[in-house]
């Protein structure tokens, strides 16, 4: 069975379970009790607190633990928008985002608040200038991705962050798919608000954080307890955070040496398909690309076909974002991107990842080839 489906989600690192299995057999206490059974539990979210904050380059102060990226994304959208609102009603975002951010924005449109959502080239890039000449004395936010989670084309995090100090509006950014994989540094590129999640850097799934840089101001989603320096209610999810802390540390130290591996093997799976494969068109920027992404159109097939093909060889791959799949629509990311709908409804993202291999990569070159093929002539 090979799976090439990371960006949906990653299985669990063997040293991450370990991390986390005690805390559901016998450090079971509440973080929130002073006792004996609480101060374990509380001394490993504080400990797991400073292993997020080390992978990005924040204070462990502006770690808030959620439940997964989509409330991370949440939390900052809507919590700035309630916070400011006495400045003004304008959020910047782009036409690619992750519907955690896209949805949220719709329902603010449906508030009240204005939403300027800016196009991008073929390439899946963000024009800097048009950015910056949207920006108003209305705009409180501007919510851009890091990494995209179908193209895997990489945003000018650094630029967007030095545009939005410069007039000083908050910079919200989805990391969910760059955390881990490329490096993050909060400070240095002015990101006010990071949103994060467990699952995609092989941690359990039903953990997340968003980092709130000292100064930003928001209101929180969930009342009722003190918990997470009254930004987000609720008991934390000590196994899932343990589980989280560890993951970050241990992306910290293999990241570049595994983005190096993984863009290899992502080449490598490109280049073999072009070279065996006719009419097939590849999604996302040449350069700035996540190290494991490759998103591509094989024209004159349908990718649920490919997908049940490669699915019944034990291979598994995705047509596209795992948060929209089952539904009958064409990638909008490729919409936004101006990829023709004849040629969008054939593409796949194949999403590379710590278990995949050189064998893995050539096996699925044997495979596909005569899948396409054999599709092509029904």
């Amino acid at each position: 069975m090979i799976y090439m489906d990371y960006n949906a989600t990653t299985p669990v690192h063997p040293e991450v379970l370990e991390a986390f299995l005690p805390f559901y057999r016998h450090h079971f206490g509440n973080p929130s009790s002073i006792h004996w059974a609480g101060r374990p539990a509380k001394g490993a979210v504080e400990a797991a607190r400073e292993q997020v904050a080390a992978l990005v380059h924040c204070d462990p102060a502006e770690v808030v633990f959620t439940s997964c990226g989509s409330e991370a994304d949440n939390l900052a959208l809507k919590g700035v928008a309630a916070a400011q609102r006495h400045r003004g009603k304008q959020i910047i975002t782009t036409s690619v985002e992750h519907p955690a951010v896209l949805n949220t924005c719709l329902y603010l449109e449906r508030e009240g608040y204005e939403i300027t959502r800016l196009e991008v080239d073929r390439d899946g890039m963000l024009d800097l200038d048009r950015l910056e000449a949207a920006i108003t004395g209305q705009t409180i936010l501007i919510s851009a991705m890091y990494a995209n989670n179908e193209t895997g084309t990489i945003f000018p995090v650094r630029e967007i962050g030095a545009i939005a100090a410069r007039h000083r509006v908050y910079f919200h950014c989805d990391a969910v798919q760059a955390a881990g994989r490329l490096p993050i540094d909060c400070r240095e590129q002015q990101i006010g608000l990071l949103a994060l999640s467990g699952h995609k850097l092989q941690a359990p799934k039903g953990v997340g954080a968003l980092i709130v840089r000292k100064g930003v101001k928001l209101h929180p989603l969930l009342h009722g307890g003190s918990q997470e320096r009254n930004r987000r209610a609720g008991t934390e999810n000590v196994a899932g955070i343990v589980g989280f802390g560890k993951a970050c540390e241990i992306a910290r130290g293999s990241m570049v040496s595994e983005a190096e591996r993984l863009q290899g093997l992502r080449d490598r799976l490109q280049d073999g398909i072009l070279a065996n494969v006719a009419n097939v068109q590849v999604h996302g920027h040449p350069a700035w690309r996540l190290p494991n992404t490759l998103n591509l159109s094989f024209l004159g097939v349908e990718a649920d076909s490919l997908l049940l093909n490669l699915d019944l060889q034990g291979i598994a791959v995705s047509s596209g974002s795992a948060c929209s799949s089952g539904t009958l629509k064409s990638s909008p990311v490729l919409a936004a991107m101006g990829v023709a709908p004849a040629v969008a409804k054939g593409s796949l993202r194949f999403s590379l990842g710590r278990e995949n291999s050189e064998a893995e990569v050539d096996h699925v070159l044997q495979v596909l080839p005569g899948i396409v093929e054999r599709l092509r002539g029904v």
